[in-house]
């Protein structure tokens, strides 16, 4: 009788320790998802200078681990896609039905301005209900990834952008290109008068003729190439002799075109495709493009835009699905084609009415510079200039 009581005694311990200390099922990882099959053209752009090229990809120093999806209340993997997009819908809208209709994923895109949702962003944390960034210039990318809020990105993806142009630990892939340049008026200003380089620009003479967009994406950006290329003190010379040419100021490039169209301005500082967009509405459009004519002069800047998938996404496959289709030839073509832009992949022609990249004698600079937003924000509110 003692001897039953004794086996029943152990078979309750052996039970309880168990319920306590028996190994327990692994948590399943997020879902990592495939980034889609897209297929390496042929060709280059030779376009700056920059990240890493042929080497592996390190480790993302800045951006979150790509396994840190943990729930937190967002829908898994359901073939829906929340996009957060600072490029404007009449761009891209066009663009992402055509993603939907080739996977069957379903998007919800959010428009606004770009400091706006990266400030929305930074607010949300893993609270977002974004899955995917989707960016004008790579300056917002750059906050993101050193707020670690973007996961990194697949070499399979990355790796079907030109090698000069990536982002060397993965936080994002570069989806097109547009060239800054100067948009004139043929009939106020003859294109041999124009400045031979971007630093003629703050010349007096062309005070109370100049319009500009200081909030802007690629203006910010632009400005950070400038710090790194010319130094900060250079750069800030420079941007307090064009504040003191009183440039008419602009909430974004279009307007400034318009502008110089009937007549407001003689130059605006804007991105290529602006221009084309309007004189395909308005043939009559009397406005031209300049490139400065000194070679690699830093005016002749290509900028960058790109997309990032969010640290916290339960989308994961979606997300990066959504980010191989614009490195696509298909989705190149339509930035070429539709929007007139510069393409990041091999083996895609510009539109016919935008300059070859090789006639343009672009500056070299390393992408890194161009994300470098936080001191070119201090530097533009010290001198009033935003």
């Amino acid at each position: 009788m003692l001897h039953s009581r004794a086996r029943i005694l152990s078979i309750f311990i052996l039970a309880a320790a168990c319920v306590s200390g028996c190994d327990k099922p692994a948590d399943k990882a997020p879902e990592q998802g495939a980034a889609g099959d897209v297929k390496a053209a042929d060709g280059q752009l030779a376009a700056g200078g920059g990240a890493d090229a042929g080497a592996a990809k390190p480790a993302c120093d800045n951006c979150a681990a790509a396994d840190t999806g943990a729930d937190k209340g967002k829908a898994a993997d359901d073939g829906k896609l929340v996009v957060y997009s600072a490029r404007s819908a009449k761009l891209v809208d066009p663009l992402i039905q055509k993603f939907e209709a080739a996977t069957g994923v379903k998007v919800d895109v959010r428009y606004g301005d770009s400091t706006n949702l990266v400030t929305k962003l930074r607010t949300e944390g893993d609270q977002t209900d974004a899955d995917v960034f989707f960016a004008q210039d790579l300056g917002n990318l750059g906050v993101l990834r050193d707020a670690k809020l973007l996961r990194p990105l697949p070499e399979s993806i990355t790796g079907q952008t030109q090698a000069s142009l990536r982002e060397a630990s993965g936080a994002w892939v570069v989806t097109s290109g547009r060239v800054r340049v100067l948009v004139y008026n043929p009939d106020k200003v003859k294109p041999e008068e124009l400045p031979l380089t971007l630093k003629e620009l703050a010349d007096p003479k062309w005070k109370g003729k100049l319009g500009w967009a200081p909030t802007n994406g690629s203006f910010q950006a632009h400005v950070s190439a400038l710090r790194a290329l010319w130094g900060e003190q250079e750069a800030e010379a420079w941007l307090t002799g064009m504040k003191a040419n009183e440039p008419v100021v602009y909430p974004k490039n279009s307007p400034q075109v318009a502008a110089v169209d009937n007549g407001e301005i003689q130059i605006g500082w804007v991105n290529h495709y602006y221009m084309h967009e309007l004189r395909r509405a308005n043939p009559a459009l009397r406005a031209a493009n300049y490139s400065f004519r000194t070679p690699g002069d830093a005016g002749n800047l290509m900028m960058l835009s790109g997309v990032g998938v969010i640290a916290s996404t339960k989308r994961s496959a979606s997300a990066e699905k959504f980010a191989a289709f614009l490195v696509s030839k298909e989705a190149q073509t339509y930035f070429t084609q539709e929007t007139f832009e510069y393409p990041t992949t091999d083996g895609v022609e510009t539109h016919p009415d935008v300059p070859g990249i090789a006639t343009l004698s672009l500056v070299e600079v390393d992408q890194r510079a161009l994300t470098d937003l936080a001191p070119t924000l201090s530097l533009l509110q010290k001198l009033g200039i935003q």
